[in-house]
């Protein structure tokens, strides 16, 4: 299950605001930044840091392509969450022009 990144765009601006998760390494998200609010637990430690990420709220998970929040999505959803992954990652968010914080 996935999510545009217009939609995620519209879904933060709204009244019912999903946590957004990037599951980027910390040197990806210095470099490249992140969408503002964005909890940032690494796909490789979120198994261990599941306790972290709120059950009662949707989840959006963020990567920089979109491969690893597919893969953090599923692992957040077989654990109860309602999760969507971010269709094309960080690149699609900064190819439309979207807000990154740095």
């Amino acid at each position: 299950m996935q999510i545009t990144a217009k939609e995620l765009q519209a879904k933060l601006s709204g009244p019912d605001q999903p946590v957004v998760l990037d599951v980027r390494t910390p040197q990806e998200t210095q470099a490249e930044g992140i969408i503002a609010g964005a909890i940032l637990i690494p796909l490789d430690q979120l198994p261990g840091r599941i306790k972290e990420v709120p059950a009662d709220r949707e989840i959006i998970t963020v990567c920089k392509r979109g491969m690893r929040s597919v893969n953090a999505a599923q692992l957040l959803r077989q654990a109860g969450r309602k999760a969507l992954s971010l269709v094309g990652g960080m690149d699609e968010w900064a190819a439309l022009r979207l807000p990154i914080k740095r």
